[in-house]
């Protein structure tokens, strides 16, 4: 089995202020938040390394697992912790194993699709998600998956690290644990609360608890 990545997976929003994002990566990071994902597609490379650097130093601190989506560039210059990819990418996924080297974690994106996460896994992919899992307002248009295939997934690869994503909130954590997954991708159901930090405790618990 791949390094095991387990748990509630924090996503922070895109495009936010430099604050804003920091203090709710923080916020998280004190409620316990032990996977961090950062995603920037819209700003320029220099920007996004410069709160990368920030967020590897702030995930550092606190003991935490930082992954960078979308970008191998990023991953390295930062010294993240694994970089999640897309489906386009796994075409390569043996060369880009080979420039960033064995330690570093990757994941790749499924969606609903079974016979691209076998291929993904077997192409050397530390994680796989799968979703989304219920309605997602970050990403409306990717189709809804349910808990039933989610557990078929599990059936099919009972040695994988899943990650389910898409709409998952506290009121769901748990079902989507049953479910099969070995993470729980968080996005809006984490970083929208009030209270990120009582939020993230909140999650863990229900999590740790299913």
């Amino acid at each position: 089995m791949s390094r095991m990545i387990a748990g509630v997976y924090g996503i922070l929003p895109a495009n936010l202020d430099e604050n804003v994002l920091l203090s709710k990566a923080e916020d998280a990071l004190k409620g316990g938040l032990k996977i961090l994902q950062f995603r920037d597609k819209k700003s320029g490379y220099k920007r996004a390394l410069k709160r990368a650097l920030v967020l590897r130093e702030l995930t550092q601190r606190y003991d935490a697992t930082f992954i960078i989506n979308d970008s191998v560039q990023l991953a390295q210059a930062s010294d993240a912790d694994g970089v999640h990819l897309g489906r386009d990418d796994v075409a390569d996924l043996s060369n880009i194993r080979s420039e960033i080297g064995e330690e570093m974690l990757i994941g790749i994106t499924c969606r609903a699709d079974a016979v691209f996460a076998k291929l993904a896994l077997q192409s050397g992919a530390d994680y796989v998600s799968f979703g989304a899992v219920f309605g997602s307002r970050t990403k409306p248009e990717v189709p809804v998956l349910g808990l039933p295939r989610l557990n078929k997934a599990r059936q099919m690869f009972p040695d994988a690290n899943i990650c389910a994503i898409g709409g998952i909130t506290i009121d769901n954590i748990a079902a989507v644990k049953h479910a099969g997954a070995t993470s729980a991708a968080v996005i809006g159901g984490l970083f929208e609360a009030e209270d990120i930090e009582h939020r993230t405790v909140e999650l863990i618990e229900r999590w740790n608890k299913a």
